[in-house]
């Protein structure tokens, strides 16, 4: 056997202000750490416990199913699609980026037709256009519409949305991967009937989980299916079964995970949702001014504060740029997706990533490869 001689003994630390992961916190790597008990061990079983109501805090709401399933955010949309989605089911899937294009794809491998809305890149949906769609399509089951799209940086309301969702017959699926714990996210004042995040982005934990909450409307819908959830690893209800009182082995959970998601939750409710809000709004607010005195824009009118689409300037080598930060201050920062390829840079001001220092250090350093 060969050994890949270029792969480093000990990873480096790196300052990433990228799309994902986030910094994590000394806290959280502590509490990974810790000794590693059976996934049935009544310590471990008053964690889960503990977990759950701290993710129902941060999602705000008091949905019964609410877990973190094993896996990554990808995980999650999975996990809401499949317990939601039937064959022969319609659905409606709001596409303006790449994470709305992977919510339709999993639908219709779940057995769905789907009828896509899309926008350009980078723009968000207006309301008369999502009720149009509604009006076209009466046998939706499910719209699924991306809160943070990562790839482009857009920033998509939702207030109101669930109202026409819910008079359409049909229930509400939103992807919160990159808005959870940065951003309001208001899952009962809002309606909303599953959403799914993940652990890696404003939350500051390592990836891995996958918090996903259902309300007491979407459970019903599910408890009504005519088939098998067509993931057995997924499958709410058998899930449910373990995270829930009943305790039924289902799969071994991520132990060691689960006491990261735990601290970084922790963490959260430590600072307050409102002020982490607020806190990540004069991040993003401090490194747009700081951009524009450079001459720089951002793509999407309606941006995210925890993501930053950048346009990179005509004629410069936007790879060169990310990877001259890298080498030079340790820094990562992402490259644009799809038709963005070449054409933006996307700064992650997420959880423990988004403070002044980092701001100011990532202005020096791209003022720098750009002068």
């Amino acid at each position: 056997m060969q050994w890949n001689m270029n792969a480093p003994s000990h990873p480096s630390e790196r300052i990433l202000l990228g799309p994902g992961p986030s910094p994590v916190p000394a806290r959280v790597l502590q509490a990974m750490a810790a000794p590693t008990l059976g996934h049935l061990d009544p310590e471990y079983l008053a964690i889960m416990d503990e977990t759950r109501e701290r993710l129902r805090q941060v999602f705000q709401t008091s949905n019964d199913l609410t877990m973190a399933v094993s896996g990554t955010g990808s995980a999650g949309m999975e996990a809401c699609v499949v317990n939601l989605i039937e064959p022969g089911d319609e659905a409606i899937v709001c596409i303006n980026g790449v994470f709305g294009g992977r919510m339709k794809d999993v639908m219709e491998r779940s057995g769905a037709t789907v009828h896509a809305i899309e926008v350009p890149w980078g723009e968000t949906f207006p309301e008369e256009m999502i009720c149009k769609a509604l009006e076209q399509h009466p046998k939706a089951k499910v719209l699924g519409i991306v809160h943070a799209e990562t790839s482009t940086g857009a920033h998509q309301s939702l207030e109101g949305l669930s109202q026409h969702v819910h008079d359409a017959g049909a229930l509400l699926l939103v992807d919160c991967v990159t808005s959870l714990g940065g951003l309001p996210v208001e899952i009962d004042a809002w309606g909303i009937d599953a959403a799914y995040s993940g652990t890696q982005k404003c939350l500051s934990c390592p990836p891995g989980l996958a918090p996903v909450t259902f309300s007491p409307r979407a459970v019903e819908k599910m408890n009504q299916r005519q088939s098998k959830v067509q993931s057995w690893y997924l499958d709410m209800s058998m899930l449910s079964s373990y995270w829930g009182e009943e305790r039924v082995y289902h799969h071994t959970a991520p132990i060691n995970m689960t006491y990261a998601l735990r601290e970084a939750l922790k963490i959260v409710m430590e600072e307050g949702l409102d002020r982490r809000v607020a806190r990540h709004r004069a991040s993003h607010e401090r490194l747009r001014s700081g951009l524009e005195a450079m001459g720089l824009s951002y793509i999407p009118n309606d941006s995210l504060t925890t993501l930053n689409a950048i346009r990179v300037p005509d004629g410069v080598d936007e790879a060169k740029v990310r990877r001259g930060l890298l080498e030079d201050y340790g820094i990562e920062i992402g490259a644009g997706l799809g038709p963005f390829k070449g054409k933006a840079w996307r700064i992650g001001l997420m959880g423990h990533g988004s403070t002044t220092r980092h701001v100011d250090l990532v202005l020096t350093a791209l003022q720098q490869h750009l002068s």
